[in-house]
């Protein structure tokens, strides 16, 4: 596909921040990188050393690393500095900062001299409370100015920005994923059993799997409150959580053992195409890419209503498959009512797939991306965006701001 975004001269170079380099966002910056490398964009990217960087590096992309912690903290004047001076020498003509960490060192950096993309995969006020939350929200609409576009993966995760009063330029590009790797199993026997065999399970086991990182956003705390309850009905499934994250001790000390802990995997398709079933019982999202990966291998999904489930969905599957976040009972009727039902899944399945081919393919997504892009650079030379960074790359202004962001978030942590 053709972007259409090289005017005369030096193609224009887009550059994509991103921290966290893990989970969902990661796999999202990958899929843009790699689309984008392949309509022949200029694409580089700054991101802490990790497996995201060396996979970017492998895919062709430029890649600078970004010393810079998960989480907004006492390092946050260093790494803004250190990240304004990274830009200055790759020369962006158009930054996307994705993600609350990068979303707010990103803007402290280029304070909209350049365009800006703003991509927030699930808003950082919904996943703290109390004062700190009050603090990101403050940020979130300050820091609005700063981005000539914000791309919300939802409808419902855009009107979460609105309703809290987040004023800027919106575009919705929801998430896509790639149905040629996410695709059901020619032997799903074979895949069981090998998968099985490896995590001491019985390979004819009704088989629930969740996806996603061990944290509170993603809900494995619910899933494990709610197991008990599916055990007593459908005795011999077992419970696969497929990840790993800070609360994964937690998790394990909590978990029966009829629970397995895969840990983290490079690639969790074989899981899905095993499943019969998938469960993302999160918190918040914006759009969450592992029900879309299910559904794409031909999985029925259980999510929680939250943004971006219900739009990730055919409409058909709204009934028997969305239930109300942080609701055991309602989450163990649900999964069991299904695990119970191998026509009715096989049919949900069916009918998940042929919803992900025709609006949740990763090409889609990019080439809205692309179009954003395009329109905010159709009138901007080529390497204007260079000369304009230099002169504030860790000057005393963005100093001065980011020590003011960074005391108040500090501040309000410590009182939290």
């Amino acid at each position: 596909m053709s972007t259409d975004l090289t005017p005369p001269g030096r193609r224009p170079r887009v550059v994509h921040l991103t921290q966290p380099v893990d989970g969902g966002v990661a796999r999202v910056v990958t899929d843009l990188v790699r689309a984008q490398l392949a309509d022949g964009m200029d694409v580089a990217a700054v991101c802490p050393d990790s497996p995201l960087a060396a996979g970017l590096r492998s895919l062709g992309a430029h890649v600078r690393t970004w010393e810079a912690t998960r989480s907004p903290g006492p390092s946050l004047v260093r790494e803004v500095r250190q990240l304004a001076d990274v830009l200055g020498h790759l020369h962006p003509d158009l930054v996307h900062a994705h993600s609350a960490k990068a979303g707010l060192a990103g803007r402290l950096a280029v304070r909209g001299r350049i365009p800006t993309v703003f991509q927030p995969h699930a808003w950082s006020f919904e996943a703290v409370g109390g004062s700190t939350a009050a603090l990101a929200l403050r940020w979130e609409r300050w820091a609005a100015r700063w981005a000539s576009r914000v791309i919300c993966v939802s409808e419902a995760e855009r009107d979460t920005g609105v309703d809290a009063g987040i004023r800027g330029r919106w575009t919705v590009v929801p998430n896509g994923i790639d149905p040629e790797h996410f695709r059901p199993a020619d032997d799903t026997g074979r895949v069981r059993a090998r998968l099985a065999a490896r995590h001491g399970m019985d390979a004819d086991a009704p088989l629930v799997v969740c996806v996603g990182r061990l944290c509170r956003q993603k809900g494995q705390d619910v899933l494990l409150r709610a197991w008990d309850a599916v055990r007593r009905r459908v005795p011999g499934a077992r419970l696969v959580l497929v990840g790993d994250g800070p609360d994964g001790e937690r998790l394990r000390a909590a978990a029966p053992g009829s629970v397995v802990f895969a840990g983290a995997v490079a690639d969790a398709a074989a899981w899905y195409q095993a499943a019969d079933l998938v469960v993302l019982p999160s918190r918040w999202e914006g759009m969450a890419l592992a029900p879309l990966e299910a559904m794409a291998c031909a999985r029925p999904v259980v999510v929680t209503d939250v943004d971006g489930a219900r739009e990730s969905l055919p409409p058909s599957l709204a009934g028997p498959c969305l239930v109300p976040p942080e609701d055991p009972p309602a989450l163990a009727r649900t999964v069991t009512a299904l695990l119970l039902d191998p026509p009715l899944r096989a049919s949900l399945g069916d009918r998940a797939r042929r919803h992900v081919l025709s609006l949740h393919d990763v090409r889609h997504t990019a080439r809205a991306v692309a179009g954003v892009y395009r329109d905010l650079l159709g009138t901007r030379p080529a390497g204007s965006g260079a000369h304009a960074l230099r002169p504030a790359a860790g000057g005393a202004e963005a100093d001065r701001t980011t020590q003011r962001v960074e005391h108040s978030k500090h501040r309000e942590s410590i009182h939290s």
